[in-house]
């Protein structure tokens, strides 16, 4: 039972859609065809009227564990990844303890070799002292180094110069940078503490957590990589004047500097506070629907790169808290490309695009080795899509450890019919498949 054939599917892979078969053996794609295939195997779906892609590779999540897995877990949000057609993720080190040594970082891959559903690697995490670490990190196994400039939600927050330029001029591996200016935002904070008292409005978020805040920060680490020729990656980008800073399109292979945007920032805005409140409280904040489209706009014409997700859950009693202690964060793996295909339902993207940008580019961008693609030889990681199969969002179709989403009572229009990881099926017709599967992602440095 090692070999499955996909037939008579509608490929969408580099550009193009056709129709046609793939033959999957050992784990890996042995054999696609376009058109009508003569092609047996073991086990057939058939896929007439789905589509097929790639899987989704997810360069920017966190699942909470270790130390605060009452949010989450990897088995718990690996799972929810599966069921949302990604078949690999990146998790950032914003754990307890934080994945700043290579033994923490260590520890992670094992929880993951033991747990996870999907492929898997973890990034090392920046501070002011621990650049030994960061050296020792192996780059044909991590994805790369996370950096907070100017503001930083838990304790790793780069506020020394020093450190900084050292970081930018010795780092091996792509550097990931989360960029608000923590000088704007507490001035910010303190305006409307002086307004509100401790009852600031959470629409004040996107005002505290400023656009100014987002291109200060951004603007420097631009520098800062062109003054070093660092491998910069710059981290959910909110806001429309960001995309100032980056060239459209390029060799995602040897790209210098690069970027991604969060489905949240693509599917919220500033109008959504008064109806959904902290739920949608993130940072860098959901901002106006000028910045929406820009960023939209910015997908189409290649500024950027990567969609992601910045999936952070957080428990329902933690979000309900007001503004000032409510953590910001919420939960997005399970439904970031339904929430792609819902744009390409109305007309605003097309299916070979939502590909290019959640599969093909973070393969590209950070070197994974033989994923992100439909090819032969490549690892046998891929989603069946039913585009008219119409659904809604709510408690109990929910793989969220936390429980809840903010896109719940929504209905999408289409649906994930099936993923695959590594040539085994992990997730169809609404169900989790246990079959251990899963592999640490490798990449060609």
């Amino acid at each position: 039972m090692n070999d499955l054939l996909i037939d008579n599917a509608t490929i969408v892979n580099e550009g193009r859609q056709f129709i046609g078969s793939i033959l999957i053996k050992d784990h890996l794609i042995d054999t696609i065809v376009e058109g009508n295939a003569n092609l047996t195997a073991s086990r057939t779906i058939d896929a007439t009227n789905l589509f097929l892609i790639p899987g989704v590779i997810d360069d920017h999540v966190h699942f909470r564990e270790p130390g605060l897995t009452y949010k989450g877990d990897i088995r718990s949000e690996s799972r929810a990844a599966a069921a949302g057609g990604v078949t690999s993720f990146m998790e950032m080190p914003n754990t307890t303890p934080p994945t700043i040594t290579q033994e923490t970082l260590t520890e992670k891959f094992e929880i993951a070799k033991k747990n996870s559903l999907v492929n898997y690697s973890f990034y090392i995490g920046a501070t002011n002292n621990n650049l030994d670490e960061l050296l020792k990190t192996d780059p044909e196994n991590v994805c790369g180094i996370k950096l907070f400039i100017g503001s930083s939600t838990g304790n790793m927050l780069v506020d020394n110069p020093e450190s900084l330029g050292k970081i930018f001029a010795n780092a091996h591996i792509p550097l990931a940078v989360h960029c608000e200016d923590e000088k704007i935002i507490q001035f910010n904070t303190q305006k409307y503490l002086n307004k509100f008292g401790e009852q600031i409005p959470v629409s004040c978020h996107p005002v505290i957590r400023s656009k100014e805040a987002c291109f200060k920060a951004s603007s420097f680490a631009v520098k800062l990589a062109n003054e070093y020729g660092t491998r910069l990656h710059i981290l959910h980008l909110s806001t429309g004047k960001e995309l100032e800073l980056f060239d459209a399109g390029g060799n995602l292979n040897t790209k210098q500097i690069t970027n991604e945007v969060c489905i949240h920032h693509l599917w919220f805005n500033d109008n959504d506070y008064e109806k959904l409140g902290t739920k949608v409280k993130w940072n860098p904040a959901v901002k106006t629907r000028e910045d929406q489209e820009a960023l939209l706009k910015g997908i189409l014409n290649d500024k950027i790169d990567i969609i992601s997700t910045d999936h952070a859950p957080h428990s329902l009693e933690e979000k309900d808290h007001p503004y000032l202690s409510a953590p910001s964060g919420g939960p997005m793996v399970q439904h970031s490309l339904v929430a792609m295909l819902e744009f390409h339902k109305q007309g605003k993207i097309t299916l070979e695009k939502i590909v290019e940008k959640m599969c093909h580019a973070p393969a590209d961008i950070f070197h994974i080795e033989n994923r992100g693609y439909l090819r032969e030889g490549f690892w046998a990681d891929c989603v069946l899509l039913d585009l008219n199969h119409p659904w809604h969002i709510n408690k109990s179709n929910l793989l969220y450890k936390c429980g809840w989403s903010p896109f719940d009572g929504f209905e999408f229009g289409s649906k994930i019919h099936t993923t695959i990881v590594n040539g085994t099926i992990v997730y169809s017709n609404d169900a989790i498949i246990e079959e251990k599967c899963s592999m640490p992602l490798k990449f060609n440095r």
